[in-house]
């Protein structure tokens, strides 16, 4: 599964949440122009659908396997874009 692919399955389930569904448009839109949507939009998707109860309904229509990965392909995104803190020295 990939980024595009990941954004269009909460996209599909958001329409009764209007907040979720601009921001999965916004992401899926970017990655259908060839661009990877940024880990504050990315991570605001995935808290977004855990706060509106999404994911039981994402799971059941498309899986455990799918749903999980959709999750991790996001997760790893943000993962791998999000700055790192810098660590303090006491």
């Amino acid at each position: 599964m990939n980024l595009t692919e990941a954004t269009r399955m909460i996209l599909a389930e958001s329409a009764a949440h209007p907040e979720l569904m601009r921001a999965a448009r916004h992401a899926y839109d970017e990655c259908a122009a060839g661009r990877t949507p940024t880990y504050q939009v990315l991570g605001g998707i995935l808290r977004e659908a855990a706060r509106k109860g999404l994911y039981p309904v994402l799971r059941e229509r498309y899986g455990d396997r799918a749903f999980e990965e959709m999750v991790m392909v996001m997760g790893r995104e943000v993962d791998r874009q999000a700055p790192v803190p810098a660590r303090r020295v006491t």
